[in-house]
């Protein structure tokens, strides 16, 4: 019995000191932040900061820290330009203050805190005039 007792209390103060040390948007949400795109019309080329990254309809996993240019191109149609911006989750602020002054720091040094203000981006591209 006093063995359960010992190997519990470590168990616990291991616990206890990981969510004393992590904060919760490192623990529960992560860096990145999964975004969706399509297209009408379909098959449309995406470009993210100016970097192809595949042809609609997809999704990807990007940095949530950070804010981004989306290009959809297609051949014979208008480019369409879409900012993806960024922004703090008060939700989060608010538990890593309840956590203490660690998680505020880790958190604010990750920014892991961070979400993207969307989920799912759809372009409607225009064709263009022929000549």
């Amino acid at each position: 019995m006093n063995k359960f007792f010992h190997h519990s209390s470590v168990f616990a103060l291991i616990l206890v000191v990981s969510f004393i040390f992590t904060s919760c948007a490192t623990l529960f949400k992560g860096s990145t932040d999964t975004v969706s795109f399509s297209s009408d019309p379909s098959d449309t080329k995406v470009y993210v900061n100016g970097i192809f990254l595949g042809t609609t309809p997809f999704q990807i996993e990007l940095k949530s820290n950070h804010s981004y240019t989306i290009e959809f191109k297609k051949e014979g149609y208008g480019t369409k330009t879409v900012l993806l911006n960024n922004s703090v989750g008060a939700g989060w602020i608010v538990l890593d203050i309840f956590g203490g002054v660690i998680p505020v720091i880790i958190d604010a040094a990750t920014g892991n805190w961070y979400n993207l203000d969307q989920e799912h981006i759809n372009a409607i591209l225009e064709q263009q005039q022929s000549r």
